[in-house]
């Protein structure tokens, strides 16, 4: 059988895509595993500091 060498090309961009896009995806988790309680506490911080100053409660 034979293929067009451009949809090769094509079809192996987009797995290179994929997989930078996974890689990405697997570097924000970890962030987010990282940091998690540190992004919550700043959250709670914020939200306790509006709520003192009446704004947003």
């Amino acid at each position: 059988m034979l293929t067009n060498p451009e949809s090769r090309q094509r079809g192996q961009a987009l797995v290179e895509y994929a997989l930078i896009l996974a890689l990405i995806i697997l570097v924000v988790i970890i962030a987010l595993l990282l940091t998690g309680n540190q992004v919550t506490n700043l959250y709670s911080n914020i939200t306790a500091t509006m709520c003192n100053y009446h704004v947003g409660c």
